[in-house]
């Protein structure tokens, strides 16, 4: 299999790291590599537990261990100071996890279909999260907005911070207490509305592992993803400045689909089974999770760690795309039918996004993001 032939990468990134003290560039993109097959055996570990646990602690399990090489990858970045691509890395999540994962998923799983039907209720719920993840993360832009008034002074600058990250913590612990509730709703009040049709997707098509394999693979693969996001975190800075991109795009486009690659693979793979109702709470489940329990929680982390990081986007693009992923996926969703040429658009919309990313400057990078800009850009904004 492919993702196991990938698992070459971990040996080469610790060998061009420690032994032979390659340029970052080769670190970043072995790394890279590595923590993709390492994610898909955590994905795989925690179905095996979550098979044995019943269909609510394995449900909780699912969504709690499902976006981990994410949340590690970020918590190392983080590590780094780098609070603009962590938060890059949470918009870029949402835009994989929404558009490009359910893209590729309707598209793979419509070849010899006219359609593909799944449950509109299911849907629905799935859609009022999303619009209640636009809400959480406007209100803290906004807020910032409102509070830089006409001639600010440095300590009014300060203060202003200050209140974005005290608003940011109250953000925060309100989405995990909602997100801790949906659970509840979801897995055990009203299981039986949201129980998707397959129930026997929790470990694959093979038998059962070995409590102690599964338990074995999920705590290795967590220590080896959390070596590799070391190595790629250290590299971030250099990579950036060699390629000529931002770190910024670098967190919102690469990083992001790297930690959530595994989930786009389960999805296709159960599109192509015909279990479209599957796919779809796994890529539009995924979305939901980043942004009501990985992004708070990493605020949280960030404040244990050292490194304050608030929910303030840098850039006016990321809201715009967040907004642009609810009413997508909903307009998407809301019949209860998918066709291939609705995948197509999940997919352009992503693309156009990330087009708009690529030449897009963070504030928050200041002149440094300005100079990465590729030339032909910089001398473009010369003219000017």
């Amino acid at each position: 299999m492919i993702m196991n032939l990938l698992l070459i990468f971990l040996p080469i990134s610790l060998l061009l790291e420690y032994v032979f003290k390659a340029p970052p560039l080769w670190v970043f993109f072995t790394a890279t590599v590595a923590i993709i097959p390492l994610a898909d055996w955590l994905r795989k570990a925690t179905e095996q537990i979550a098979a044995r646990a019943g269909p609510t602690i394995g449900g909780l399990l699912n969504v709690t261990f499902g976006n981990l090489a994410e949340l590690i990858i970020a918590i190392f970045v983080l590590l780094q100071g780098n609070t603009t691509v962590v938060k890059a890395q949470i918009t870029g999540s949402i835009l994989g996890n929404a558009l490009l994962g359910l893209g590729l998923a309707i598209l793979i799983g419509s070849f010899g279909r006219t359609t593909q039907k799944f449950s509109r209720q299911n849907a629905g719920q799935l859609n009022s999260m999303l619009f209640l993840l636009v809400i959480a993360l406007l209100i803290p832009a906004l807020f910032d907005y409102t509070e830089r008034l006409p001639g600010f002074t440095a300590g009014g600058e300060v203060l202003r911070q200050n209140l974005d990250e005290h608003l940011s913590l109250g953000v925060a612990i309100v989405l995990l207490v909602v997100y801790a509730l949906n659970l509840i709703y979801t897995l055990v009040t009203h299981k039986d509305v949201f129980a998707l049709e397959d129930e026997d997707h929790g470990h694959g098509d093979g038998p059962l592992w070995p409590v102690w394999r599964a338990w074995a693979v999920l705590i290795g693969g967590t220590a080896l993803i959390a070596l590799e996001s070391e190595l790629l975190s250290g590299a971030l800075e250099a990579t950036s400045s060699t390629l000529g991109l931002s770190p910024f795009f670098l967190g919102i486009i690469v990083l992001a689909v790297v930690g959530n690659f595994a989930e786009y693979i389960a999805g296709s793979y159960f599109a192509r089974q015909g279990k479209i109702g599957l796919a779809i709470n796994i890529a539009v489940g995924a979305t939901i999770q980043v942004a009501l329990f990985t992004a708070p929680l990493l605020v949280l982390i960030s404040y244990f760690i050292g490194k304050p990081m608030n929910l303030v986007f840098s850039s006016p693009l990321e809201l715009v795309a967040i907004v642009a992923v609810a009413l997508t996926v909903t307009t998407v969703t809301k019949d209860g039918e998918a066709t291939w040429f609705e995948g197509v658009m999940l997919l352009a919309v992503y693309l156009l996004l990330a087009l708009a990313f690529f030449f897009v400057t963070p504030k928050a990078e200041g002149e440094k993001a300005g100079a990465m800009r590729p030339p032909a850009v910089n001398s473009t904004l010369s003219a000017a």
